[in-house]
Order: C-alpha cells, then sequence, then structure tokens
C-alpha cells in the first residue's frame, strides 16, 4: 500500500514479510543464555500479540502472529488467565483484561516525565488547537507516553503505548539524530524501508542525510512520509546532562498547513514546551 500504512495491527506490521522475524525467533537467538527465561519471554510475546486492530485471538491467531508453538501459546494464555490479565468468554477467543494495564502504569508511574508532561502537551494543544504528543525511543520504534488529541489526524487511532517506525516519525528521527553514532547506525541497518507513500524516503542513505540534517537543525519535519495528508513537527526533550530521553512534536493535516507555517508557528511553541518539561527533569 503506497498512500496510507498498512492496515494491520503495527506499523510497521511484518504479517506481509515471509522473511521477518516473529518473537520466537527472537526467544531462540537467546537459547545459548543461560540466565534467559524463555517462557518468560513467550509470555510477554503473547500479550504483545494483541492490539487495537485485534483486540481477540484464538491460539491458533496468536501462535501464527508469534511464531509460538500452539501448545506454548496456550500454557501462556492459561498462567495469564489464572492471573486474570486475559479471559476467554467464549471459550476460544481471548481478549485482555484491565489488570494488564498494571504492567504498563508502574513505568509511567515512576516515570518523571510521564507524570508531568500531560499539562504541557495540553498546553501546546490548546495554544495551537492541533495533537500533540511525547515519546521515547524503544528498539527501533518510538513509544507514546504521553498525548493530547484535538481530532484524529491518522488513519490508526494514537494513544498513550502506541508504536510507530522511527525512522519514518518526526519524533522518532529526531530521537536516532541524537543517538551515539554506532547505536544510529544500527538502526538504520535494522530499519524497515517500506514505501508508505511517494514521499517515503526509502534508502539507507538518504535516511541517514536526513538524520545528520535533523541533528544540525534542532527539529524534525515528516511531510507525508508515512501517510498522505500527514506532516507533523518534532523536537528533542533533553535531560539536565544534555542527553535526549524523549520527543514532542505536532501532526497536522498537510492541506491546512505548510511545511514554512510549521516551521514560523508551530516550532517555537514546540521548543518552549521541551524547554519546560528539561526543567522538571532537572
Amino acid at each position: 500500500m503506497h498512500n496510507t500504512p498498512p492496515a494491520s495491527d503495527d506499523l510497521p506490521d511484518a504479517a506481509g514479510d515471509e522473511a521477518a522475524a516473529t518473537p520466537a525467533d527472537d526467544i531462540s537467538a537467546q537459547a545459548g543464555d543461560p540466565n534467559f527465561m524463555a517462557s518468560l519471554a513467550r509470555g510477554l510475546a503473547v500479550i504483545e500479540a494483541f492490539s487495537p486492530q485485534r483486540r481477540q485471538m484464538s491460539i491458533s491467531q496468536i501462535s501464527q502472529k508469534t511464531g509460538i508453538p500452539r501448545a506454548a501459546v496456550r500454557r501462556c494464555l492459561y498462567t495469564l488467565a489464572k492471573l486474570g490479565f486475559v479471559s476467554a468468554e467464549d471459550g476460544r477467543n481471548f481478549a485482555l483484561r484491565p489488570r494488564i494495564l498494571s504492567l504498563g502504569h508502574a513505568y509511567l508511574a515512576s516515570t518523571p516525565l510521564a507524570k508531568a508532561a500531560q499539562p504541557v502537551l495540553r498546553d501546546v494543544s490548546n495554544r495551537l488547537h492541533e495533537s500533540s504528543s511525547i515519546a521515547i525511543l524503544d528498539g527501533d520504534e518510538i513509544l507514546y507516553i504521553a498525548r493530547a488529541s484535538t481530532s484524529r489526524i491518522m488513519t490508526i487511532d494514537l494513544d498513550i503505548g502506541s508504536r510507530l517506525p522511527a525512522v519514518y516519525t518526526s519524533m522518532g528521527r529526531v530521537l536516532l539524530a541524537h543517538l551515539p553514532e554506532d547505536e544510529r547506525e544500527a538502526c538504520l541497518g535494522r530499519a524497515k524501508l517500506i514505501q508508505y507513500t511517494a514521499h517515503t524516503l526509502m534508502t539507507v542513505e538518504a535516511l541517514r542525510t536526513e538524520l545528520a540534517r535533523v541533528r544540525a537543525q534542532g527539529y524534525a519535519v515528516i511531510d507525508q512520509e508515512l501517510e498522505i495528508g500527514l506532516r507533523s513537527i518534532a523536537v528533542p526533550i533533553a535531560a539536565p546532562d544534555g542527553k535526549v530521553v524523549a520527543a514532542i512534536n505536532v501532526g497536522l493535516q498537510a492541506a491546512r498547513v505548510s511545511v514554512a507555517e510549521m516551521e514560523e508557528r508551530i516550532l517555537p511553541v514546540l521548543r518552549d514546551a521541551a524547554a519546560e518539561l528539561a526543567l522538571l527533569l532537572a
């Protein structure tokens, strides 16, 4: 699909890519580590198999998505059900239960940025009348930890806990641009180059050049690379030691606001918000 991201469980989704690694492959790669708990890893993979698009899944569906054998998936679900994290009202299709929120709440409750961000984001959104978000880098994806939405601007729902590919998002590029060079190159080497639109950068060299520009100018703009009609702009949020720990962005409809206007009107507001959030990290 070239005009919008694939309507699938995650972005990008490797469901159509037979060569893509599954969680089971990642677990198998740790087989030589005597301290690695494969059973725990399988349980977490089963939990992560659920998504807003796949709220209910059968054992066979989870097995297919994760690559974990059905017998192991069945044991994981049995254990998770006993602990109150999943249930299957019809005895066949499993769904997450509210108790699963406790796993993420501990992180959000202990992270100063996530706790302090919401009022700042609301202020940004109120001033600009646009949706704004904060995300951190988690592997090769960005993870949304706070969001203030004025309207839905993408074909997928974004909320706290949502993930998107770092190389094709404004916040992701800000975060990648400020990584140490070896870590940045490793991420580029693993990047899945998917042509979401005609504007999508499709070579590692093009992405490397863009990340160098983002680092030099101190902000990133994504102009309809992930989805036609969507533009976003992001700036880094730095800790007192200067390390970039998160990014804040504003996303909007391309038809309403040009890139030049984003840089003139929105960028200063984002920089002010990033500076305020940096003080809260001190």
